[in-house]
C-alpha cells in the first residue's frame, strides 16, 4: 500500500449528513458522526440491553493511526464481557488512563476501506481495501523497543475490547500496524469473520517454543464447530497436524469435520466436567478418573493408536481445564486463550509435574504472526468460516445469545458498510 501526498489529509465536511448504515459517504469524506452499538456503564449487565445504537462524533485520528470505513464486524465473546461490565469495566479503566468518552464502542473485527491517515503513516493509502488484527501496544514501550514480544508489553490491548472506537460503528479508529491488506476473493463478511480468533489460534499454535504444531502431530480442540476452534482445525492440518474437535453434537462434529478435523468428540456422552473431586474422596475420583479416562480412549479411538495429544487447544477454562491437563501427552501443552465457562480452574499438579506438561497462556497477537495468519487466508488455505450474516441492530441479540452459551457454527458477521452479503469480492 503506498500513500500519496495530497491523501495524507481527509476532508471534514461538518454539513455532511450522518450516512444511513449501509452507504458510505465519498472516498475521504469523513462526517462528524456516524451510527454505533454503543455500551454505557448505566446499561452494563445483559448484553442484549447493554448495547444500544446511538449517533455519537466519528473518531480522530492521532498521528499514527489511522481512520477505517467499517464494511463489515465480526462478534467475539470479548465484548459479552465488555458489555456486562465484568470482568473489567473498561469504560472507568480508560478514564483512569485520561479518556474522555463515558461510553465503548466495541469490535475487534473489521473489514473496510481507508478513509484517512495520520500524518506520521507512510504505507497506507485512502482507498486501500483492508482487514485489522485486533492487537494494540504503544509502540515506545521499553518492552517493545527490547525486540520483545509486542503482545507481552505492559502496554499491550486488544482493539475493540480494551480500546474505544472498535468495528461496531461506521467508522473505527486503528493504528497503523494492525492494517492487512483484505483477501480479494472474500467478501466484505467473510474478510470480517476471522481475524482475531484466528491470529489468537495462530498465536496459540505457532507462538510457543517448544510446544508448537509440528508435522503430525494430534491436537485436541474444544469447542470445535466455534469461530476459534474452526481456525484451529484448518491451521493445524496446514502444518500437517491432526485435529481432534470436541463438540455438543453430532451435527456441529460433522460441521467441524468440514473444516479440518479428523473425527469429534461429542462431550455430552461424559458427564464430569467441572472441578473435580478432592484427591481424599476416594469414591469422587474414582468417578472422575474413570469418567476422564474413557474420554481419552475416545481421542485414541479417532486416533487409531494409544495417542495423547502433543497441544490441547483450550478456551473453556472451569469446566475442561482438568480433562485437558490429564489427557495432554508428557512434554505436551495446554495453551488456553479464555475461560468461558469460568475463570477459576482447577489443575491436579500429579499429572503437571510428574508428567511434565505446559499450561500456557495465550492472548492476542503480534504484529508478525496476524500477517503469517492473513497470508494464509489470502493463499485461500484457511476458510472465515461464516456461520451467519446479521444486521448493525442484531448486535444485542448476537451478543446475548453468545453469553448465554448458544453455540452457532462458524463466525457471526455484521453487516455495516456493506449492504450486501456478496459484495466486496473481486473475480
Amino acid at each position: 500500500m503506498t500513500l500519496l501526498d495530497d491523501q495524507r489529509q481527509s476532508v471534514s465536511d461538518p454539513r455532511a449528513d450522518v450516512p444511513d448504515v449501509g452507504q458510505l459517504p465519498p472516498l475521504g469524506v469523513v462526517p462528524p458522526k456516524m451510527h454505533a452499538q454503543v455500551i454505557r456503564p448505566d446499561r452494563y449487565g445483559d448484553p442484549g440491553t447493554a448495547f444500544q445504537r446511538e449517533v455519537v462524533p466519528t473518531p480522530k485520528i492521532g498521528p499514527g493511526e489511522v481512520l477505517i470505513a467499517v464494511m463489515a464486524a465480526g462478534i467475539n465473546y470479548n465484548n459479552v464481557w465488555a458489555a456486562r461490565g465484568y470482568p473489567v469495566d473498561q469504560v472507568t479503566t480508560r478514564q483512569r488512563r485520561g479518556e474522555t468518552e463515558d461510553f465503548h464502542i466495541g469490535g475487534s473485527d473489521a473489514s473496510g476501506i481507508v478513509y484517512a491517515v495520520g500524518p506520521d503513516v507512510d504505507n497506507i493509502s485512502i482507498g486501500d481495501e483492508v482487514i485489522i488484527h485486533p492487537g494494540v501496544w504503544d509502540e515506545n514501550d521499553p518492552w517493545i523497543a527490547a525486540g520483545r514480544d509486542q503482545m507481552i508489553a505492559p502496554s499491550a490491548r486488544i482493539w475493540g475490547y480494551d480500546t474505544n472506537y472498535g468495528s461496531f460503528g461506521q467508522f473505527a479508529r486503528v493504528q497503523a500496524h494492525q492494517v492487512l491488506p483484505k483477501a480479494p476473493h472474500l467478501t466484505w463478511a467473510e474478510a470480517a469473520a476471522p481475524t482475531l480468533v484466528g491470529t489468537t489460534a495462530y498465536r496459540m499454535l505457532h507462538g510457543w517454543a517448544g510446544n508448537t504444531v509440528q508435522d503430525g502431530d494430534l491436537v485436541l480442540v474444544w469447542g470445535g464447530s466455534g469461530g476459534l476452534g474452526t481456525q484451529a482445525s484448518q491451521l493445524v492440518r496446514a502444518a500437517g497436524g491432526r485435529a481432534i474437535a470436541v463438540v455438543s453434537d453430532d451435527e456441529r462434529g460433522e460441521y467441524a469435520m468440514k473444516y479440518g478435523a479428523i473425527g469429534y468428540i461429542n462431550r455430552r456422552e461424559f458427564n464430569h466436567w467441572g472441578i473435580p473431586p478432592l484427591v481424599d474422596d476416594t469414591e469422587g475420583q474414582k468417578a472422575w478418573s474413570a469418567s476422564a479416562r474413557a474420554f481419552g480412549k475416545k481421542i485414541w479411538e479417532i486416533a487409531g493408536a494409544k495417542e495423547d495429544p502433543a497441544i490441547v487447544f483450550e478456551h473453556p477454562g472451569a469446566a475442561t481445564i482438568p480433562t485437558s491437563i490429564f489427557v495432554c501427552r508428557p512434554g505436551g501443552m495446554v495453551t488456553v486463550c479464555a475461560g468461558t465457562t469460568g475463570f477459576d480452574a482447577m489443575v491436579d499438579l500429579r499429572y503437571h509435574w510428574t508428567r511434565q506438561k505446559r499450561l500456557q497462556g495465550s492472548h492476542g497477537t503480534n504484529d508478525a504472526q496476524a500477517a503469517a495468519y492473513n497470508q494464509l487466508v489470502i493463499e485461500g488455505k484457511i476458510d472465515p468460516c461464516v456461520g451467519r450474516v446479521l444486521t448493525i441492530d442484531d448486535i444485542p441479540r448476537a451478543h446475548a445469545e453468545m453469553g448465554r452459551g448458544e453455540e452457532v457454527f462458524g463466525n457471526t458477521v455484521i453487516l455495516i458498510g456493506a449492504s450486501d452479503p456478496g459484495a466486496g469480492k473481486r473475480s
